[in-house]
């Protein structure tokens, strides 16, 4: 029961200390933005394409190498403290996802995504 009162109050604190940042916030406003504020920008000049435009496939490519090699490292890391109390197991597990992962890495190697254009 006291657990149910502790995380109502930190709700209800938090709902208060938005609310006062946001009537805070609101106070420093001058106004409706005018015309000219309201028109969107890109680094101080007129944006040359719209903002839904697609990306071109080929950051597909790279950002599933992205991900082989970022799962990989991330699992490297506990594996190799689980590696010293399974041993051969867990070399085998950990050989089958890297291949797993160098599927993808060639993949991409055939897509061309090492190729800088």
């Amino acid at each position: 029961m006291t657990t149910l009162i502790a995380i109502v109050f930190v709700l209800g604190l938090s709902v208060l200390f938005t609310a006062a940042l946001r009537a805070a916030a609101g106070a420093d406003v001058a106004g409706p933005a005018t015309a000219p504020q309201q028109r969107p920008v890109l680094g101080g000049s007129d944006p040359q394409t719209h903002a839904w435009q697609r990306f071109h496939v080929r950051y597909y490519t790279m950002t599933l190498l992205f991900v082989a090699f970022e799962m990989e490292m991330m699992f490297m890391y506990p594996w190799a403290v689980v590696f010293v109390e399974e041993g051969v197991k867990a070399l085998a597990e950990m050989g089958m996802f890297l291949v797993i992962l160098s599927v993808g890495i060639l993949y991409g190697w055939r897509e061309g995504i090492f190729r800088w254009e």
